[in-house]
């Protein structure tokens, strides 16, 4: 998850470096966007942090489940910075896209969400 928020983050960075060239005005609007990715991050340390003891009778499960929802996070991270970059890219060239950006980029953090509650029903 981690990996995964770090890409995502550096993803947007990247189109907010860009962006800054042709609006630097929006260097907040830019920051906000590129810093979604990293709940990814966190929501993989939460799972970490309640995943409890691990036992040999639990280990082979407790392994899959943190596979699991470590590679959601993943790559729900890269893909959400992937999208948020584009609405930063949008910004920048004067599109109005904040808000559906912000919109969009919820729908691949559902599924970490989806994946985090997951971890607390096994």
């Amino acid at each position: 998850s981690g990996i995964g928020s770090a890409y995502g983050v550096t993803i947007c960075g990247n189109a907010a470096v860009g962006a800054l060239k042709k609006n630097p005005t929006a260097s907040g609007q830019y920051i906000g966007l590129s810093a979604l990715p990293s709940s990814q991050g966190l929501y993989g340390f939460v799972a970490f942090m309640t995943a409890g003891e691990i036992t040999p009778e639990n280990a082979l499960l407790k392994f899959g489940m943190g596979l699991s929802v470590g590679l959601v996070f993943l790559i729900s991270a890269v893909r959400q910075g992937q999208l948020c970059a584009n609405g930063i890219t949008g910004m920048a060239q004067g599109h109005d896209v904040q808000t559906n950006t912000m919109i969009y980029a919820a729908l691949p953090e559902f599924y970490a969400i989806l994946a985090l509650v997951g971890t607390f029903l096994v």
